[in-house]
């Protein structure tokens, strides 16, 4: 992770830096990917000698997070930065941990498991083939609309590849 640290309208001494650059140390703890920190901090004209401090964190998959705090004193204001900080990627790690695959639960609750069927259980019905034709997008879609038990169907798009089209557990379409 790269840190760069800069003052504007403002000398920064060695220990502001130091503590800033610790305060941006402890935000590796979330296991975020984070690529870079940049820190400005400057003197705020429009309050009476208020400092303003900005923390742009840029992290894996095009994600950037802005936090900005105004305060009397710098160090208060790192303070709060950072703990603003580490509320959003505590936030947007567990939004990360959070994100499931879809289950089998999803699937709705007349689907089965395989495994949970008796070998003697198991039959294999013939199908007769001129039923399973190669669908288009739009009949795909009118299909699993009438269809009530169906949960998924596949069919060739426009370019000839095949696709799935499944229906989601919140009444939506998605498609693979």
């Amino acid at each position: 992770m790269s840190k760069n640290i800069v003052g504007r309208h403002i000398n920064l001494s060695d220990s502001i830096k130091k503590y800033i650059s610790d305060g941006i140390d402890e935000l590796n703890k979330y296991n975020v990917e984070i690529i870079s920190t940049s820190t400005i901090v400057s003197r705020d004209n429009t309050y009476k000698s208020a400092v303003l401090v900005e923390l742009v964190i840029n992290l894996k998959d095009k994600n950037t997070i802005v936090i900005t705090e105004r305060d009397k004193d710098v160090y208060s204001a790192v303070d709060s930065v950072i703990d603003r900080a580490k509320k959003a990627l505590r936030r947007h790690a567990d939004k990360i941990k959070d994100h499931k695959i879809m289950s089998f639960k999803d699937l709705g609750t007349e689907a089965e498991a395989v495994l949970d069927l008796e070998p003697d259980e198991v039959e294999i019905v013939p199908m007769d083939l001129e039923l399973h034709k190669p669908l288009d997008f739009d009949e795909a879609i009118e299909a699993l609309k009438a269809e009530k038990k169906r949960q998924f169907i596949v069919f060739n798009d426009y370019d000839g590849h095949m696709r799935v089209m499944y229906k989601r557990a919140d009444g939506k379409f998605g498609l693979y």
